[in-house]
């Protein structure tokens, strides 16, 4: 049984068929790793944080403290070179779903614990708002609720001096979350916008108003299943494609270690065309390749330290992934970097990586599937699907 997701109407209609044959086999996420978000119902997107699990199955928590094997923000900027980079206060919007009624307390516990400066409404470096910049907010969710801290948190440990806008969507259709990254794209010093959750390959001719923007660096994540192929929005010609890594210390020059992770997303559009940046990149498709940039996802190696909600009232530690931790990594980048395309040329943020390929650290090994192209699927020097141009090694490339 194969789910297919089409775009349909005013979003994502997802069906299910049998396959007989004809389907490669694809890869799967760590088994060791739970799905944050419910199943999206029909028009909806999926978000892509996953928590990390033991090996019975039970999600990795500790009330007290982060848990010992979770990234700290000390380690996220050692792996990627970021450590004492300042983006002189830049805002980076986070995008998602739903309400989240204690944010703000959560993420003042998170930076509190590694030392981290204040980020509050009081003080300006938060906001909270709606899709249309208002400040009644939506319903909550807590599925969304934990994408949410994985985002916030994963922005104060990439880029802590950042401030940080989050737009809460009144649900999850494409329609509201779009709506959300317009009013995101419109705030004073927003310089980059997260999106943590995709559908299938969609038309740009269609939704691509929501993510148009030269000048804003537009993340979005590739999805946590494997090589599936193309996933909106992140098969937008508008947006940095972001794939996922495993990460882990390891005893060499750099201090770390990074292979393809197993879940994350890649493939062609077929409904998009392929960046002029990428025509020298030896992508094998004819339209729109993801990925162009990648950063740590998978929840067991290279999961973020989060503190989180587990309801209305209550929250603890544990550790996420998913490509929902690296689009929110990237997009800080973006904003410590400064450099995110420009609206006044009508150049956009993912061409700019292309032109500096060489300040990245490239991702040679792993693999994320089976594919009809060998570099959609599989970690080579230069390109690849999985990881595209490689991750962060400092600012250089971007």
């Amino acid at each position: 049984m194969k789910k297919i997701f089409a775009l349909a109407g005013s979003g994502l209609l997802m069906l299910t068929a049998l396959v007989a044959g004809s389907a490669p086999a694809q890869a799967a996420p760590s088994s060791r790793s739970i799905q944050v978000c419910a199943t999206p119902k029909h028009g909806d997107a999926a978000c892509t944080a996953r928590q990390a699990a033991d090996p019975s199955g039970r999600p990795i928590t500790n009330a007290a403290a982060p848990p010992a094997t979770a990234l700290t923000p000390a380690q996220l900027k050692s792996a990627y070179k970021l450590t004492g980079l300042s983006s002189g206060g830049r805002t980076v919007a986070i995008v998602d779903a739903y309400g989240y009624p204690n944010l703000e307390r959560d993420l003042g516990v998170y930076r509190a614990q590694f030392g981290l400066p204040a980020c509050t409404t009081a003080n300006g470096c938060l906001k909270i708002l709606n899709q249309t910049g208002g400040t009644k907010l939506p319903r909550a969710n807590t599925g969304w609720a934990q994408e949410q801290a994985l985002d916030v948190d994963a922005v104060s440990a990439a880029c802590p001096d950042c401030k940080i806008v989050v737009l809460q969507a009144t649900s999850a259709s494409f329609g509201n979350l779009g709506t959300a990254v317009q009013t995101a794209a419109g705030l004073p010093g927003v310089v980059a916008i997260s999106n943590s959750y995709g559908g299938s390959d969609a038309s740009d001719s269609t939704y691509g108003k929501y993510y148009n923007f030269p000048g804003i660096a537009v993340t979005a994540s590739a999805g946590d299943n494997g090589y599936q192929g193309a996933s909106y929005p992140a098969s937008s010609s508008y947006v940095v494609a972001v794939g996922g890594t495993s990460l882990s210390a390891a005893a060499n020059a750099r201090g770390w270690n990074e292979t393809v992770w197993t879940g994350t997303g890649s493939g062609c559009s077929s409904l998009n065309p392929a960046l002029a940046a990428a025509s020298a990149s030896g992508t094998g498709c004819a339209g729109r390749a993801m990925n162009d940039v990648a950063a740590a996802s998978d929840p067991n190696t290279g999961g973020l330290a989060v503190y989180y909600p587990t309801s209305s009232s209550s929250s603890t530690w544990g550790q996420f992934g998913g490509t929902s931790e690296a689009s929110p990594i990237i997009a800080s980048v973006y904003a410590l970097s400064g450099n995110t395309g420009s609206a006044a040329t009508g150049s956009y943020a993912n061409a700019i990586p292309y032109a500096h390929a060489g300040s990245l650290f490239d991702v040679t090994t792993g693999s994320n599937g089976t594919c009809p192209t060998t570099q959609w699927c599989n970690a080579r020097a230069g390109w690849d699907g999985t990881t595209g141009l490689g991750t962060p090694n400092g600012v250089a490339g971007f």
